[in-house]
Formats: C-alpha cells, sequence, structure tokens
C-alpha cells in the first residue's frame, strides 16, 4: 500500500538534508538506500512512474511508501489517499 503526504510536509528537510517539493516526484521509503530511484506502479490502473526516494517513512502500518502530492496525482489515487502498489528498485539516484 501506498500513500501520499503534501503541504503539511513542504519545504521542510527531508532524512537525506533535501528539501521536501510536494510538487517534485518523490518518495519516502523505510529501508532503501538515499538517495534512490524506483518505479511505482498503481495496480489499479497500470499507471507508472520513477521516483526519487529522498526520505524515510511511511510510519502507518501496512504502508510501504509514501509518495509525494505530485507523485500521488500522477498515479490517480490522491483522492483515494492510498493505492495498491508495484515498487520496484531502479538504482543509486544522483546526490
Amino acid at each position: 500500500m501506498a500513500s501520499w503526504y503534501g503541504k503539511d510536509f513542504h519545504g521542510r528537510l527531508t532524512a537525506n538534508g533535501e528539501i521536501f517539493d510536494m510538487n517534485d516526484l518523490s518518495a519516502a521509503h523505510p529501508t532503501l538506500p538515499l538517495p534512490s530511484r524506483v518505479r511505482v506502479t498503481n495496480l489499479a490502473n497500470g499507471r507508472s512512474i520513477v521516483l526519487r526516494v529522498n526520505d524515510r517513512g511511511p510510519y502507518k502500518y501496512g504502508r510501504i511508501i509514501d509518495l509525494s502530492q505530485r507523485a500521488a496525482d500522477v498515479l490517480g489515487f490522491r483522492g483515494q489517499g492510498t493505492a495498491r502498489v508495484r515498487v520496484q528498485y531502479v538504482g543509486p539516484a544522483p546526490l
């Protein structure tokens, strides 16, 4: 399960020291190396994007990744709040 985060965190520092921008394609994951790139696919509609993982989270039981508001929009689940997704590690992201 994926969820998303936005304006409450906009402008704050991420776990690796970057500034969170809810309009960027980024994500938070509990264990992947920071920064990383992942492909996230919404299993309900097949939409897929590559994101930069630069933060830790989510902190809700049963969720594997938190996406930026923009990423949730692109994947088509912002209105629902959560979605079933597949997360595939692509590789390290540039610093």
